[in-house]
């Protein structure tokens, strides 16, 4: 049966109120085909459409349609009809046209919002019908506006010079919307308007181009959006001169003891609000010439005196030649306490640092084998260090006893033995003051020319001495140590990140002859177009400085850098404190973060609690908070997640979904718990993680299954579906069995390398040489993926010691011998046999 045209506004609206009442609204509408016949013309035309909207505190929102013609509008909320009931609907006609016209409103409030969370926002449109079909509105957006009470960064009080450069920086709370800023100097608003001397930068920084002295106030940053109005603490900012001298005046007429002088005055300009005063004497004297002395030395009371002047001269100088023989005769009984027999019958031992006499606590000694002679390294370990140059006595004796048939035999020292008792003497220096006191972060060992490896277990990092690093003749005990990051302050500025461990390894000012090579983790995603990456290193006097822009490396530069997905290789002739720095270029930067979900072993209350871990994927961050477990009682119940954290200022959620309501109760109020932003990209926070608290309904509950949501929002996310039993389940403790195991904290000598020695050798001999065919170290770069280093690699007295350096470090010690024999053989050497690699040979 045919249906007439002017019938199916009537149809399609009844069909739809039907199904509306009927279904809830819980099914997702289709978008209706124009009607046949219909006029496009007359499809319905919004003259008001729903816009954003922020709901502020409790109050709900009104969105409002309304359309022409229209026979129809309803509102559809996150995929599904808002229903009937929910609608406020006028319906007229239009004057001008005589079409229908129909207005539509809904309220929307904070608790459906609430309703929805995830990786979608709630949104709203409409829906309108006429004759010809259909037309959907704009999508509206919901959201709560809130506007947190602390601040991501304050501004901080300063003393700078007059004409010197301010910035004080403010990152306002986290709101919706964000916050506006605006600046107070002594309550009154900053205005950039009217003073040109000052300006606010897009991230909120004030900034005062050159201080005057009426900039000293207190400088308050304000934060406000539709919800409420925040204030920083106020930083006080003193803009200080120093004082200057005046031009000296003119001399003096020469007086009767045959002088004269001249003056100044610390007054252009005198120091003002703490500035410091002047340097130096105020008053000049000296001697008339003979021509303007009046008065000479004739009386026998001037005789008297210089014969008196005389001998007090001599008397001095006779002491200082007593106290120079007192000091020679105790040096020498010093360096006779030295020899330690035990040498002779141990081979060679670690390094025994301890102080000689107790009247000499400054002075370190090493034991030194007695069939060589003593060298002694004398002067600061950093070039600008108060107080006497500490010493060190070290041997020139061989690491090695030889053996017969030319095989040696490597005694090498035990770092765990003796730990605590390097520590303490470390501890002596002032450099080494903020070493950390345990030794689960700390290896060390003796070394010489043979070179050798620190490691410590667990954490990826690695310190490789290559042979003849170390000159020859020279013993140095060398440490390496992981740092947490609230132990050293590491200044980030801007969009700055931290993305490696601060790492040490010393002591400083050694001399070195070859590269070491520093292996640590990272996090970052490297990408040219997203990050802008530095090697930062700490000077002896605290700061840190910018030693190498990763990228814009050059063959003379002191640092080199291998970057690799998750580890960095470190090329430094300078022992010092490192660290590596990302700064975004644009919001695509990311950092690896690793979730890890832990709980109870043994739960023996009601309560049962998951703690959500999100920490950088790094191998250091993930020993310490496997230890911090192990001491809680705690289990990994998952398998641990990498989420790509955007630097797109978004906070980071955690919820928890699904929980059977009729065993398990959670007892979080709200609906997902948030780490703020900068807590992340920051990367100096330790153990950042969120807790969830379930509650038994019955005490023989054991099984427990829900689902971990952990998303950045509008940025990737993870759903974690937890499916266990709380007292017998521990099939995911086996992940992180391995992370308990170390390896051997120090390996000295041969034993330290993959590669032996003697074939070592003979590939740098052949391979050094440049060859016609294009047989030597070039080749064998590109066949290891090295060859984006050549530069470098050149630079270097041997070139493919480096390219064996570099190997060594990113391969031990699971390194595949054969496949470098491999690469080493397919290179077309007459003498390639040479090169064949076998592990009967280590």
């Amino acid at each position: 049966m045919a249906v007439r045209p002017g019938l199916w506004p009537a149809i399609l609206g009844i069909v739809l109120v039907s199904w509306l009442r009927g279904s809830g609204a819980q099914q997702s509408a289709t978008v209706a085909s124009p009607v046949p016949g219909g006029s496009p013309d007359l499809l319905p035309h919004f003259l008001v459409e729903p816009e954003d909207v922020y709901i502020v505190k409790n109050k709900p929102v009104l969105l409002v349609c309304k359309a022409v013609p229209a026979t129809q509008i309803f509102f559809k909320c996150n995929g599904e009809w808002v229903r009937q009931v929910d609608h406020v609907i006028e319906r007229s006609t239009d004057g001008s046209s005589g079409l229908p016209t129909m207005e539509v409103r809904i309220n929307v409030s904070r608790q459906q919002v609430e309703k929805v969370f995830g990786l979608e926002e709630y949104w709203c449109q409409c829906v309108a019908w006429s004759s010809s079909g259909t037309t959907k509105s704009q999508k509206a957006y919901i959201r709560i506006a809130y506007l947190r009470k602390n601040f991501e960064q304050e501004p901080l009080a300063k003393e700078v010079s007059l004409e010197q450069g301010i910035v004080l920086p403010c990152r306002p709370p986290e709101g919706i919307p964000p916050a506006e800023v605006e600046w107070l100097r002594n309550e009154d608003l900053v205005d950039p308007s009217l003073d040109p001397n000052v300006y606010i930068t897009r991230e909120h920084s004030l900034v005062v181009r050159q201080a005057r002295l009426a900039d000293t106030a207190n400088y308050t940053c304000v934060a406000k959006n539709i919800v409420a109005r925040r204030r920083s603490a106020s930083a006080a900012v003193v803009v200080y001169v120093d004082g200057s001298w005046s031009p000296w005046s003119k001399w003096s007429a020469c007086g009767l003891d045959c002088t004269h002088w001249r003056s100044r005055e610390c007054s252009d300009p005198a120091p003002r609000n703490g500035g410091e005063e002047c340097r130096g004497a105020d008053l000049d004297t000296r001697n008339c010439t003979s021509d303007l002395c009046m008065h000479t030395a004739s009386g026998p009371e001037d005789v008297a005196l210089y014969i008196g002047l005389v001998a007090v001269a001599v008397c001095l100088i006779l002491l200082l030649l007593v106290l120079v023989l007192i000091y020679c005769r105790k040096k020498e009984g010093l360096d006779s306490d030295v020899a330690d027999s035990s040498i002779l019958t141990s081979g060679f031992q670690p390094v025994s640092i301890k102080p000689n006499k107790a009247d000499s606590p400054h002075l370190l000694t090493i034991q030194p084998d007695l069939s060589t002679t003593t060298t002694t390294y004398q002067g600061s370990l950093c070039p600008r260090q108060d107080g006497p140059s500490p010493k060190f006595q070290l041997s020139n004796g061989h690491l090695l006893s030889p053996l017969g048939g030319g095989r040696h035999t490597l005694h090498h020292s035990s770092p765990t033995s003796e730990a605590e008792d390097f520590v303490s003497r470390l501890s002596t220096q002032n450099y080494f003051r903020s070493l950390p006191r345990g030794t689960s972060n700390m290896a060390y060992g003796t070394f010489n020319f043979l070179g050798g490896r620190l490691m410590i277990p667990n954490t990826g990092i690695s310190l490789l001495i290559p042979p003849d690093a170390i000159p020859r003749g020279k013993i140095y005990e060398i440490y390496l140590t992981l740092h947490k990051p609230e132990d050293v302050r590491l200044p980030l500025a801007g969009c700055q990140t931290l993305l490696s461990p601060i790492v040490s390894c010393g002591p400083p000012g050694v001399l070195l002859t070859r590269p070491v090579i520093l292996a640590m983790d990272h996090c970052g995603e490297p990408s040219p177009d997203s990050w802008s990456l530095h090697l930062k290193k700490q000077s002896c006097e605290g700061s840190w400085e910018d030693v190498l822009h990763l990228g814009e490396e050059s063959p003379s530069n002191l640092y080199y850098c291998q970057l690799e997905a998750g580890a960095c290789y470190v090329f430094t002739e300078q022992l010092g404190r490192f660290a590596l720095v990302g700064e975004a270029l644009s919001v695509a930067a990311t950092k690896r973060l690793k979730l890890l979900l832990f709980a109870p072993v043994a739960c023996t209350s009601l309560e049962y609690n998951i703690r959500v871990y999100c920490l950088h994927d790094t191998h250091d961050a993930l020993k310490e908070v496997v230890q911090l477990e192990k001491q809680l009682g705690g289990q990994l119940i998952q398998e641990p997640r990498v989420l790509h954290f955007k630097d797109s200022y978004h906070n980071l959620r955690l919820s928890i979904h699904d929980v059977p309501s009729s065993l398990w109760k959670s007892k979080l109020l709200v609906s997902y718990q948030e780490i703020p932003f900068y807590h992340i990209w920051n990367g100096t926070q330790q153990y950042l993680h969120c807790t969830f608290t379930l509650e038994r309904i019955n005490p023989s509950t054991s099984d427990l299954a829900c689902k971990v949501w952990v998303w950045q929002v509008e940025g990737d996310g993870q759903s974690f579906s937890i499916n266990f039993n709380i007292t017998k389940d521990t099939r995911f403790a086996e992940l992180l069995a391995l992370e308990s195991e170390g390896g051997v904290p120090a390996l000295v000598g041969p034993s330290a390398f993959k590669i032996p020695f003697l074939i070592r050798q003979k590939i740098i001999t052949s391979l050094d040489p440049p060859c016609s065919r294009g047989a030597d170290w070039r080749t064998l770069a590109q066949k290891l993926h090295l060859d984006s280093h050549l530069s470098f690699f050149a630079s270097k007295p041997s070139p493919t010691a480096m390219i064996l350096n570099l190997w060594e470090a990113r391969h031990f010690p699971n390194g595949n011998l054969g496949q470098l024999a491999a690469a080493v053989a397919g290179l077309g050497q007459p003498d390639a046999g040479l090169f064949t690699v076998s592990e009967a040979e280590c």
